[in-house]
Formats: structure tokens, sequence, C-alpha cells
């Protein structure tokens, strides 16, 4: 082989090919299930689903203050999580990404009149900390917390197109879950083609050291330009790829080769897990502490 100075080899007057990407390097992948061979992970997609479905509407539909029933609701999703072999640690840290939005409803501390604690002042503003508003705030973040818990175990131990699959067989909308399955199957490459706009742009936007770097307003039109440009390339792209769906005989229905059909035994897991759902709900409001 001939000897390459800068990226030229002298031999043949090519360029060098760039190295292989990295196995470290960042990939969008926005399927998290973790193979296993649980019960929970050879259980039907529609049977997890509808129960988790319904766990998050009995969590949803608890009395503010009831502490004591999140704690036993939680207590359940470990324990499914270990069963599962999937870890506690693994499914908390997977909902913690749900947090932040609860934060919405921090306002509510400031709003309820009962049970004052404390007064804060800012300048003509006065606000009064309330704890029934404290109360609140807590159940609503417990409450997402959980439920959010609830769907990131599901989502771990189904895979995503058996999920898809099972949506289109509990006759959910179509259109609903094309939209899911496409913008599952293309926001990477909506990803990967906005990751190449933006190293385009630092490749042309070099500053030199101790230059002076370009203002806001500058910024702020390159990346409205960015993203006109994204949306097009987008649509442009969405139109050849429904062409390509068309030609291949897609009519709007996903078509699937095997049928799995929800056994009795299915069915009637289902109904006993809404029934101890049921009974936990009417538990929680007769019974179990909520003050």
């Amino acid at each position: 082989a001939g000897r390459c100075r800068r990226g030229i080899c002298a031999d043949h007057g090519l360029r060098r090919l760039p190295p292989p990407i990295s196995p470290g390097q960042p990939d969008l992948n926005l399927d998290r299930y973790v193979p296993g061979e649980s019960p929970l992970h050879r259980a039907d997609a529609r049977l997890k689903f509808l129960v988790v479905v319904a766990f998050i509407l009995a969590v949803s539909l608890l009395p503010a203050g009831s502490f004591a029933a999140l704690g036993i609701a939680w207590t359940a999703l470990i324990l499914a999580a270990v069963v599962s072999s999937i870890g506690p640690l693994r499914m908390v840290r997977g909902s913690l990404v749900a947090l932040p939005f609860a934060a919405a409803a921090l306002p509510l501390l400031f709003t309820r009149s009962g049970d004052p604690m404390g007064t804060l002042d800012l300048g003509p503003i006065s606000l009064t900390l309330s704890g029934e508003g404290l109360r609140l705030v807590l159940t609503i973040m417990l409450k997402s917390w959980v439920s959010v818990q609830a769907a990131t175990l599901l989502v771990f131990t189904t895979p995503f197109h058996d999920l898809l699959e099972g949506l289109a067989r509990l006759k959910m909308p179509a259109l609903m879950v094309a939209v899911i399955s496409l913008m599952y199957r293309y926001l990477a490459v909506l990803t990967g083609e906005a990751s190449r706009m933006m190293r385009a742009r630092a490749s042309r936007a070099a500053v030199l050291p101790g230059s002076r770097r370009p203002g806001a307003i500058w910024q702020a039109r390159v990346v409205g330009n960015m993203v006109g440009a994204l949306f097009i390339r987008s649509y442009e792209r969405s139109e050849r790829v429904y062409l390509a769906m068309q030609s291949r005989g897609y009519t709007g229905n996903i078509r699937h080769i095997h049928d799995h059909p929800f056994s009795r035994t299915q069915a009637l897991l289902l109904v006993a897990s809404i029934a101890m759902l049921a009974a936990f709900e009417v538990t929680a409001h007769a019974w179990l502490p909520h003050s």
C-alpha cells in the first residue's frame, strides 16, 4: 500500500474513506423493549394494554390525599417489575421523564384556600400557601408518576410492533394506528436529517477565536430557515413514501400475516384484573385514608 498524507493516498490519488461510526455514538431508538421470557413478556399485547389502561384509570380516579392507595398501586408495579426481570430501578428511571410535566400542577399550591400554611409576598402580589393545595399537588404528581411507570412497564415488556398490532386488533381507529406506526418508523429519519442540517450549519458558521459570535436575531433567522427547509424535505419525502406504499398495495390498513386469537384464558385474566382494580378502587374510597 502507498503512503498517505492528509487523507490523500499517493499511489492511487484517492481520498481515504472516513472512519467508521463508533458503536458508542448515540442512536435514536424508540423501541424500549427488553427481551425476556417472563409471564409478562409472553402475555398478549392486547391483554397488557387493556390492563394498563384500566390501572391508569383506577389510579386517576383516586381521591386527593390517597397516599396509602398510591403506595399499594406502586408496590404492585414493583412486584410486576420483579416478576418480569425488568427491575424496579429501570422502571423508576424510565418514568422520571414525566416529572417535569407534573410541575404544571404547582399553581394549585396558591389557588386553594383550605388550611393556609403561610404567605409569600412578591411585591404587590401576595400568595398564600395552603395545605389543601399541597395535598392536591402531591396527589397529582404521584398519580402521574405511578401511571407513567405502568406505561413504562408495558413498553419494556412488549415489542412496539406487537403493541401496534394489538391496537389494530382492538379495533382502534386505523388512521391513528397508521400515524403512530409511521411516526415510529420515520421519526429517526427526520432526526437524522435535522442532525445533518445542524452539522452543515456548524461547518458554514465557524467562529474564529476572539471574534464576535453572531447575534441572537441572526441565529433565530437561521433556525427558522432550517425548520422551514426540514418541513419541506419531510413533506416531499412523505409524498414519495406514500406513493411507494401505494404501489406495494397499501390501502390504509396494516395487514398482518399471522392471526393471534384472544384465548379464553386471557379473557379470564382480563376480567379478573378489572375486578381486582374495581375492588381496589372501592377500598380506596371507602376504607383507606385519604385526608
